[in-house]
């Protein structure tokens, strides 16, 4: 550096350089020429120094970030020094720098028209890249999905980066794993997914170390290898945008291709700050899609009513089960006012309940009643809450309820159960009162039969009607016997049993039901083996069985029971000849409460039970049904080893 003999301390005021006049003078100055501050900050510059440093954004910038060279310290007040400094195409350039107190004057020697004609093409190559840049952000702004966002970003890689190879890749910021693959070029045999990053880069690009999948991501303090074949050199950038990784893009290039890395490597970065944050918006957005979707489908199909409605207390979430309930479309109520679905009568009740709600408060167990087409009214129950914004404030309100007309037919019909149960229960106890004189009728009955038999004078006939009265007596005593039995309170203790013995058990409990309703019983029993069950149980499924066949059937109809094993398993098919199951029926068969009965003839609890049983004893019921030709119940029970029980088959 040369330095000139010290002159006068002065200088102008840095406010007088933004006067029109002496604007108008500078930009006439054919040499470039620019005014700093003290810390050889830019204040001003003609457009000849724009064009020689090739860029208009000048003002506050430091020289020495534009023009390399010793140009960090500023001569002494009233002095001026001659700078060597190069331009960005490495051309050397002489400033002369003149300090007058704060200002310091910076002007360049005369530069050749070669040298100029470079910079222009230099500034107008740099304003190509620039409107491509903008193009970009328009274009990814727009993108609708990541495959769209990925042909925008190879197109303008492509522009920018002529005849180089480059590969895309964009991952899953949480898994690492690739979501999109483009190349330009033949890519080496390898590898593709691991993305290679520098150690050294991680902290320009705000990167944790600690957070990145090494199976994924391989960190170097070398050069990155190569991805494409036949190139000989490469530059490459991650998509890092919130300090998540979200990809990569790699420039290689062929042999013999003259380019500058340095300035192709600036561009690269410009471009991938872009990218990034674009991939990032694209998969937060898809992400709040899917949430959102996911969302609308559970109230969609959620098992129970959900409303929502805003601030003016208007529709807007009417889900499918309500909908059910009340007979309306949503597209007639979304939009509606809410008060409108309500009785006049509890129009009060349900505008307090929601302005509680709009207050940040909840409501639990309200009961109301819901205004259907053509005036039909549903009784409800809802528990309100607000619903919030992102800043906290209440927007609407959510009301989440049941259809209270199920809930009290429910209770009805477990009322109805435990009526029949205590019932049962009284029969069991009058079975002991029945039993004790009929035991006396059997033996006076026995007796008699005894020595009428042993005399010769004994009226036949007579002996006849003893009979008759010993074999009803003893009937009834079988019957109370085996009622009691089946009465009393299961232990859920398992002894091996017979189920031909069992199922005959059954039959002679329904010979009321069967005889009453003009029903036979065939069986057809196979051999089986004796299988663990609790006996009282199982008498309970079959009788369930046959009395539901004998409903189902009209005069003449039959029960036919079948036994057999396959493989592991013993098998009790219950069919009868009766109206059958329609086909929106037999899906529900096994629910609670659920009978295709009149009302008062069924309370919908015994196939349930009938299942829980079966289960219980680790085994399976299904059912088959042919509207008009009748109804099969099949029980698969696993077989366990012990004597064989073998009956022959018969009718009754």
């Amino acid at each position: 550096m040369k330095t000139e003999p010290e002159r006068p301390a002065g200088g102008r005021s840095q406010a007088s350089f933004a006067s029109p006049p002496f604007q108008a003078f500078f930009d006439t100055l054919k040499n470039p020429a620019a005014v700093c501050d003290a810390q050889l900050r830019l204040v001003v510059a003609n457009p000849a120094f724009s064009a020689l440093v090739g860029d208009r954004a000048l003002q506050g910038r430091p020289l020495g970030e534009l023009l390399k060279g010793a140009v960090d310290e500023p001569p002494p007040d009233g002095g001026a020094a001659e700078v060597a400094v190069e331009l960005a195409n490495g051309q050397p350039l002489t400033l002369t720098l003149s300090r007058r107190g704060e200002t310091i004057a910076v002007l360049a020697r005369e530069i050749p028209d070669s040298a100029i004609e470079a910079l222009r093409a230099a500034q107008a190559y740099q304003e190509r890249h620039e409107q491509l840049l903008l193009e970009l952000g328009r274009q990814v702004a727009g993108a609708t999905s990541e495959e769209e966002l990925v042909a925008v970003v190879a197109d303008a890689v492509k522009r920018l980066f002529p005849q180089r190879h480059f590969c895309i890749r964009i991952a899953d910021h949480r898994t690492r794993g690739l979501t999109s693959l483009y190349a330009e070029g033949r890519l080496r045999d390898g590898d593709r997914e691991v993305m290679v990053l520098k150690r050294s880069a991680l902290k320009k690009i705000h990167l944790d170390a600690a957070a990145i999948d090494e199976k994924r991501v391989k960190l170097i303090d070398g050069q990155a290898p190569l991805l494409f074949e036949n190139t000989v050199r490469g530059i490459s950038a991650p998509l890092v945008a919130s300090g998540q990784l979200f990809g990569m893009i790699n420039v290689e290039y062929p042999e013999g291709l003259d380019a500058d890395l340095v300035v192709d490597e600036r561009l690269l970065h410009q471009l991938v700050n872009q990218v990034a944050v674009a991939i990032r918006n694209a998969k937060l957005i898809d992400e709040l899609t899917f949430v959102r979707k996911y969302l609308e489908e559970l109230l969609e199909h959620a098992n129970a009513l959900i409303l929502v409605a805003n601030r003016e207390g208007r529709i807007v979430v009417f889900n499918k089960l309500l909908a059910k309930l009340t007979g309306y479309s949503r597209s007639e109520v979304l939009g509606r006012e809410l008060l409108d679905l309500v009785p006049e009568s509890e129009r009060m009740r349900v505008m307090r309940v929601i302005a509680t709600s709009l207050k940040g408060e909840s409501v639990s167990n309200f009961e109301t009643r819901i205004l259907g087409p053509g005036g039909k009214e549903v009784r409800v129950s809802f528990a309100t809450s607000s619903v919030m914004t992102a800043e906290g404030e209440v927007e609407g309100v959510i009301a989440i309820g049941q259809d209270l007309t199920v809930v009290r037919d429910l209770e009805r019909r477990v009322i109805h159960a435990e009526k029949l149960a205590t019932l049962g229960q009284l029969a069991a106890s009058v079975v002991h009162e029945i039993n004790n004189p009929m035991t006396a009728v059997a033996t006076y009955a026995h007796a008699m039969l005894a020595r009428l038999t042993g005399n010769p004078a004994a009226d036949a006939g007579d002996q006849d009607k003893l009979k008759k009265i010993l074999a009803s007596a003893e009937r009834i005593l079988k019957f109370t016997r085996d009622l009691v039995s089946y009465a009393r309170p299961a232990q859920d203790r398992a002894e091996m049993v017979d189920l031909h013995q069992l199922l005959d058990t059954a039959v002679s409990f329904c010979d009321h039901v069967l005889s009453q309703h003009g029903i036979t019983v065939e069986r057809s029993y196979g051999s089986l083996p004796r299988i663990p069950a609790v006996k009282g149980n199982m008498v309970q499924v079959f009788v369930n069985l046959i009395t539901n066949a004998c409903h189902a059937m009209t005069p003449g109809g039959k029960v036919r029971l079948v036994t057999t094993t396959e493989g592991d398993e013993v098998i009790i098919r219950v069919s009868d000849t009766g109206h059958g199951i329609k086909p929106e029926h037999l899906g529900r068969i096994f629910e609670p409460f659920f009978t295709t009965k009149p009302d008062g003839k069924g309370t919908g609890l015994g196939l349930s039970i009938v299942q829980g049983i079966v289960e219980n004893h680790g085994g399976e019921i299904t059912v088959e049904s042919e509207v008009g030709r009748g109804t099969t119940f099949t029980i698969r029970l696993p077989a366990q080893a012990g004597g064989s029980s073998r009956r022959k088959n018969d009718a009754g």
